[in-house]
């Protein structure tokens, strides 16, 4: 009989020192529990807590829990569990040593991310990899694709997500802060909160670069250094999960929801993207003593080097090279379908109806165009704009890793780059598509697009078509209260 996924995993080369190295740590730390977490289909991040004596026993056994966590385990409109019922059965997270990470508010605290399985006992595929597990997901997809092309996709996310005030009811009152972009007295309002929230980051492997005040109330984008998809995604979770803690200690909410104001530009996380061969991994000291680090120390290391194949390659020093330009091809190609992923909710629409806010539109690409969905940021990368805070970045990766693959292994044209304000080319005459304007748009082009569905494989599709549907509908199942004030005296 085949070895399983499961066993494989857990008997890997080098993973019993690993272990050994970990237990080390805890000791070391003063560790006494553990977070055990994985990401579900919407970003969430879910798991379980046990006490750091039985480390040995988890790492070699891992921790069950149903299924249906992989979906939040929240029910339908119908009162229905989402995704699988209550008969299914429960799935086995086995957490990866190299991630272990004290947590600098609660040294007693160790968090690790897991990778999800089948159950050892399950009459079909007993112990595979569980395709529900994005983040799982995204490691195999693009391990897969580095084998074939020999490229590994490398990507920066730009966070925006708002401070707002929290008022005596607990709900928002306000953002902290008003909506002046790039001014620093405002930037400085901000300070305490934004320094604890840098303090957490850092020692938490988040190689910080640079911070701006936006152009919303409480709005804050803090960046890190650019690294491997998978990598990268794991440090904007970490940045999740530190905002809202940071909120806790000054009593704010941590908003990550795209647009919660008309009028003022909504929270997006662009995606920076890059194709590279080779490199080398590289330490970051990140404030933190190497002989002394409170995890493991895959925490701090960065993809760098290489030969980025995004470069131009050609007398213009603005055109990408070959690839890249293929890579674009199948981006652009796939935009509408991508919006279903990158805009995942019903309030990710209201920053595209919200006019004047640069918020991309139209299925076009081109240099230095915040009109158009995809455009070329500097020389070496590309800026994905069709995608907001609410975004799951595991999946965000795996299906522009999907639209990558589609444009090189079939050589797809981009056509010429819009210098034009996009709706000045349109009013020229140029036939642009436009992206969706609602989930329920988003949710139908995905569903006629089997080459990003590709980037959600086996269940992965299917449980988020069933949990956007549903989310979808129960807006239209909702009355609100523009309802009530555009229609309640319109007859007689």
């Amino acid at each position: 009989m085949p070895e399983m996924d499961i066993e494989k995993f857990v008997n890997a080369p080098g993973r019993d020192e690993q272990v050994k190295e970990v237990r080390a740590k805890i000791d070391a730390l003063g560790v006494e529990y553990i977070y055990l977490q994985f990401v579900s289909v919407t970003g969430k991040i879910m798991g379980k807590g046990i006490p750091a004596d039985h480390w040995e026993r988890i790492a070699k056994k891992g921790f069950q829990l149903v299924y249906g966590a992989t979906v939040n385990l929240f029910t339908n409109r119908h009162g229905d569990y989402l995704g699988y019922g209550p008969e299914a059965a429960e799935l086995v997270g086995i957490p990866e040593p190299e991630t272990m990470m004290q947590l600098p508010w609660e040294p007693k605290i160790a968090r690790f991310y897991c990778t999800l399985f089948r159950n050892r006992e399950e009459p079909e595929d007993p112990g595979a990899f569980l395709t529900a597990d994005c983040r799982g997901n995204l490691r195999r997809l693009h391990d897969e694709f580095q084998n074939k092309h020999g490229l590994q996709l490398r990507m920066g996310t730009e966070p925006e997500m708002m401070w707002l005030k929290r008022g005596e009811d607990g709900k928002p009152a306000g953002g902290f802060s008003k909506p002046f972009c790039y001014h620093i007295d405002q930037f400085e309002s901000l300070r305490p909160v934004y320094m604890k929230v840098i303090e957490y980051a850092r020692k938490m492997g988040l190689d910080m670069i640079q911070g701006d005040h936006e152009d919303a109330p409480g709005q804050l984008e803090l960046n890190w250094e650019f690294d491997d998809v998978l990598k990268n995604a794991d440090r904007l979770s970490t940045y999740r999960q530190i905002c809202a803690q940071v909120a806790r200690e000054f009593n704010l909410i941590a908003c990550f929801m795209s647009k919660p104001f008309m009028g003022v530009s909504a929270s997006g996380c662009h995606h920076n993207l890059s194709l590279w061969r080779g490199g080398e991994q590289s330490f970051r000291r990140v404030g933190n003593d190497p002989h002394n680090l409170p995890g493991m120390k895959d925490n701090y290391m960065y993809t760098v080097g290489g030969e980025n194949t995004f470069m131009p390659d050609s007398d213009n020093p603005r055109m990408p090279g070959k690839v890249g330009l293929m890579a674009i091809g199948g981006i652009v190609n796939h935009l509408r379908a991508l919006t279903a992923v990158g805009s995942s909710t019903v309030n990710s629409y209201r920053r595209l109806w919200d006019t004047g806010f640069w918020a991309p539109v139209f299925a076009d690409w081109g240099f230095q165009n915040r009109t158009t969905g995809l455009r070329v940021s500097a020389p070496g990368r590309f800026e994905y704009r069709s995608v907001d805070s609410m975004v799951n970045p595991y999946l965000m990766g795996s299906v522009i890793l999907a639209a990558v693959r589609d444009g090189i292994e079939n050589n797809l044209d981009p056509g010429e780059p819009e210098e034009r304000n996009i709706y000045e080319a349109i009013q020229a005459g140029k036939d642009v598509r436009k992206l969706p304007m609602s989930l329920g748009e988003a949710l139908e082009a995905l569903a006629n697009d089997e080459i990003i569905q590709g980037g959600m494989p086996g269940e992965m599709y299917r449980l988020y078509h069933e949990y956007k549907t549903d989310e979808w509908e129960r807006f239209m199942h909702t009355v609100s209260d523009w309802d009530q004030e555009e229609y309640i005296d319109c007859l007689p």
